[in-house]
C-alpha cells in the first residue's frame, strides 16, 4: 500500500510565521538585557503598587532572563527553519506572554490589548500555517 504525498501550498500566511519569529527574538533581546542590567546592577528589585510592595532578588530574576532570552532567540531561528518543537514552544510563549498581558490590564490597558492581539496572531499563524515554512524551506522532489 502506499501512501499519497499531497504538498503543502505555500501563502501569504508564512509571512506571519517569519512575523512570530522576528517578535520572539526581539523579546528574546529585551529579556536578556533586562537580565544583564539586573544581574551587574542592584540586589534588590522592587514595584511598588497602590497598597503592595513586591521585592525579588535580583540575580535570579537577572539569570532567569538571560536564560529566557537564549531560549526565545533559539527558537526564533528553528522556527524560521520550520522545526516543529519550535513551533510549539513559539505557542506555548505566545500564550504565556497573552495570560501575563490579562494580568496588567488594569496597569496598562491599551497596551496590553496590543500586545495579546500580536499574541493572538502568532499562535494562529504558527498553528494554522507553520507547516507551510517547513514546506516551503524543503527542497521540492522530482519524480522521473
Amino acid at each position: 500500500m502506499s501512501t499519497a504525498h499531497h504538498p503543502v501550498a505555500s501563502t501569504g500566511w508564512t509571512g506571519w510565521v517569519r512575523f512570530a519569529g522576528v517578535i520572539l527574538i526581539i523579546n528574546g533581546v529585551f529579556s536578556g538585557l533586562q537580565g544583564l542590567v539586573a544581574l551587574t546592577g542592584p540586589d534588590t528589585y522592587y514595584l511598588s503598587t497602590p497598597g503592595t510592595l513586591f521585592l525579588f532578588d535580583a540575580k535570579g530574576w537577572g539569570w532567569w532572563n538571560v536564560a529566557l532570552g537564549a531560549l526565545l532567540i533559539l527558537t526564533a531561528v528553528a522556527l524560521f527553519s520550520g522545526a516543529t518543537w519550535a513551533r510549539v514552544v513559539a505557542v506555548i510563549v505566545a500564550g504565556v506572554s497573552a495570560v501575563v498581558q490579562l494580568m496588567l490590564i488594569p496597569a496598562q490597558p491599551w497596551w496590553s490589548l496590543i500586545v495579546i492581539a500580536i499574541d493572538v496572531l502568532i499562535i494562529y499563524a504558527v498553528i494554522a500555517h507553520g507547516e507551510e515554512l517547513k514546506a516551503e524551506k524543503a527542497s521540492p522532489q522530482t519524480t522521473p
